[in-house]
């Protein structure tokens, strides 16, 4: 698996980010009213995120316009990606047509006002969009901001308000949580936590990292035997089980984590049901196709397994690296044929579980 598939997978992706983004409607509101009269569309609260269905897939269709536009770095008009970078690249995935219509549509969402109006409603709600919301914005921040792109740049610095807020709150939410949030759907708190962790060390939220390590450890540092031929449900985008050992994996040594993996999931192979392919049977039921999400973020969260496991030492790291490498490739094909619908339902935010998928495999080449 290479970057070729990223390469011709970039102009759908572009297509669907545009599409998204003039999409006022249909819209799922998350919106709690306070008085008969509190009504707002959701353009007067969300001024910057009202497209794309919901608030929460239009923050992460934002991250992938932005990651097309050179925020993921090993597109082929860059090169190979800078020495430590991270999200951070240097040349757009698309034709020159393509970018300035991507960047046209980023940037007119993007702005100080809009995104004012976003943080102030963020403060004012705390719990809103707790945590999978924040982690996605956190990333678009993250990846805005490691650019090298001057435009992302600037976005990333118009973000900052944000980014302040939700260290904030995080840390409060993390200070005061005795229990994670296990389940496989949008309130995940191994999945949100993972992805906050990485955007706040990227952005120098050294505080806020830390509160998210002391967490992981907190929550799960001591978890063994999980039931990965259980956890399964009806309409889950996530692996709780492989979310978990995701956000591990991030604050354990390779070898802390692979003594860690062994004893979480023991017995695993390429077999495990953990580790199968789900099917869809209905592509218009908005809950239903969530299954295609599963096995996206469960081939990204497996490629980022092995590569960790892969810096171990050990036989049994070396074992388990190759089981979970011959699940990949099926889970990740499995995964891209949900985006052959065309449905709304799934094109309003797969496309960006496939771009992280794909990069995630990408980098083990």
């Amino acid at each position: 698996m290479d970057n070729d598939l990223r390469a011709q997978a970039a102009p759908d992706y572009a297509a669907v980010v545009l599409g998204n983004l003039s999409e006022p409607f249909p819209h799922s509101a998350h919106h709690t009213q306070v008085s008969a009269d509190d009504r707002p569309t959701p353009e007067q609260i969300h001024p910057a995120f009202y497209t794309s269905f919901d608030w929460h897939s239009c923050v992460h269709m934002h991250w992938l316009g932005a990651s097309l536009l050179g925020g993921t770095p090993g597109s082929p008009s860059a090169g190979a990606a800078p020495a430590g970078a991270s999200d951070g690249g240097t040349a757009a995935w698309v034709d020159s047509s393509t970018e300035a219509s991507l960047r046209e549509a980023l940037g007119a969402n993007l702005t100080q006002a809009k995104l004012a109006v976003e943080r102030d409603y963020l403060v004012a709600n705390p719990s809103w969009e707790r945590p999978y919301g924040w982690a996605w914005l956190m990333r678009l921040a993250a990846t805005c901001s490691a650019s090298s792109d001057a435009q992302l740049r600037e976005w990333g610095t118009a973000l900052e308000p944000l980014v302040d807020a939700v260290a904030e709150l995080s840390v409060a939410w993390m200070a005061k949580a005795q229990y994670p949030v296990r389940h496989g759907l949008h309130t995940n708190a191994a999945f949100g936590v993972g992805y906050m962790l990485d955007a706040f060390r990227s952005l120098g939220r050294a505080d806020a990292a830390a509160a998210c390590e002391e967490v992981a450890r907190t929550w799960f540092g001591n978890d063994r035997g999980w039931p990965g031929d259980w956890e399964l449900s009806g309409q889950d985008f996530l692996s709780a089980g492989l979310s978990e050992a995701d956000l591990m994996r991030r604050v354990l040594s390779a070898d802390e984590f692979d003594a860690w993996f062994a004893a979480f999931l023991p017995g695993l192979s390429a077999e495990s049901r953990i580790l199968q392919p789900v099917s869809v049977t209905d592509e218009t039921d908005g809950y239903l196709v969530h299954l295609h999400g599963l096995n996206l973020t469960r081939a990204g969260q497996v490629a980022r397994i092995i590569a960790t496991l892969r810096e171990s030492s050990t036989s049994v790291a070396s074992a388990a690296a190759a089981e979970l490498n011959e699940a990949l490739d099926p889970l990740l094909k499995a995964g891209l044929r949900g985006l052959e619908s065309g449905d709304f339902m799934s094109t309003h935010w797969l496309a960006s579980f496939a771009w992280d998928a794909l990069g995630s495999v990408a980098a083990l080449d």
